[in-house]
């Protein structure tokens, strides 16, 4: 995209979230040192996620092959995976197995976008997708099936990216001119939710955002369970909406993390994962060490936002992909096509 061109406003938006994502995964071991970190951990989890996603789905809508979705999410999945498993298994002694059906750490968002990039172009045919896909993230939270293949999360999640997939460009400055209609609904929501908890004396954490564990899992009523799980996405929706109006629409310093997204989510779990397995991050408390945290989560950002990872993972992304194609006089119909293009 040239820089004419170029929606900063979207570059903006993804490097505030990609900087809460950081910052999300660091706070993990001492969330609950103190009320700032425990109140930040509810704020980040509430939205970060569903409005990355709902942008990844904004940016989908372009059409591509398969041999693409294998060159652009697969591979670098399978390659992330080995080097946690390395990682785990050679520098933390961490006890695990190279699981490719489980993905490891943050790894299951490149599972999830092969999936939804796979799928949608067909489930947008569907009348009513977006109902049917919310109403599927209130039902997989009846499973057990915990991190397999990623299912819960890529079924909690999509109705975000499938709303991103529809969204029009033009819908944002509309967004951001209504932002009072959206900051009212989102109070009133707000009261409503944790209204409700109250009154019914429900125990809730952070994990009612993360979209990997059952009701069960949550210590939750399957009838409890979905009523949380359906306020979450209003909240969640309504924070995306919200945020737009403080999104900045010009270039600044830090347009860059949004346009290297993906060498920050890859990498800074590696860091994650050594620093958690000492006791450093479970130590943090006091204002200075919260406030010194914070900083490094913002500085660590702008290092993987550097060439060197910018370029390991446009490598990793560059690999060539050939699938065997049948000849036509077989009578064998294509398995996936995208656009005017056929895979076989």
């Amino acid at each position: 995209m040239s820089t004419k061109s170029r929606n900063y406003f979207l570059d903006n938006y993804k490097a505030l979230l990609i900087i809460l994502v950081v910052t999300g995964h660091f706070i993990e071991p001492c969330y609950s040192n103190n009320l700032f970190l425990t109140t930040l951990k509810w704020v980040i989890f509430s939205f970060h996620m569903p409005a990355f996603i709902f942008i990844s789905g904004y940016f989908s809508k372009k059409t591509i092959s398969f041999e693409k979705l294998i060159q652009k999410l697969v591979i670098p999945y399978l390659v992330y995976e080995m080097l946690y498993y390395l990682l785990y298994v050679f520098v933390i002694h961490k006890d695990t197995g190279l699981y490719l059906n489980r993905p490891k750490f943050s790894l299951w968002y490149l599972m999830a976008l092969f999936f939804w990039r796979l799928a949608t172009p067909y489930i947008k045919k569907i009348p009513g997708s977006i109902f049917i896909a919310i109403t599927a993230g209130l039902l997989i939270g009846f499973s057990q099936l915990g991190n397999f293949f990623s299912i819960p999360r890529t079924l909690f999640f999509y109705p975000f990216f499938l709303a991103g997939y529809y969204f029009q460009e033009s819908w944002f400055e509309i967004v951001r001119k209504k932002w009072k209609f959206f900051a009212g609904s989102l109070v009133c929501i707000l009261l409503l939710f944790f209204g409700g908890i109250f009154a019914a004396n429900i125990s809730l954490t952070p994990w009612i955002f993360y979209g990997r564990y059952s009701y069960e899992d949550m210590g939750m009523t399957p009838g409890t369970g979905m009523l949380v799980r359906l306020g979450c996405y209003g909240i969640s929706f309504l924070l995306v909406f919200a945020l737009c109006a403080v999104i900045p629409k010009k270039k600044h310093f830090f347009s860059v993390l949004g346009l290297r997204t993906m060498p920050i989510y890859l990498f800074h779990g590696l860091i994650y994962s050594v620093l958690k397995a000492t006791p450093i991050l479970k130590q943090i408390n006091t204002p200075l060490e919260t406030a010194a945290l914070l900083l490094f989560c913002v500085l660590l950002s702008f290092i993987l936002a550097s060439e060197l990872p910018n370029r390991f993972v446009a490598w990793i992304s560059s690999a060539p992909v050939t699938l065997p194609k049948f000849p036509k006089n077989l009578g064998i119909p294509p398995v996936f096509t995208f656009g005017k293009r056929k895979t076989w």
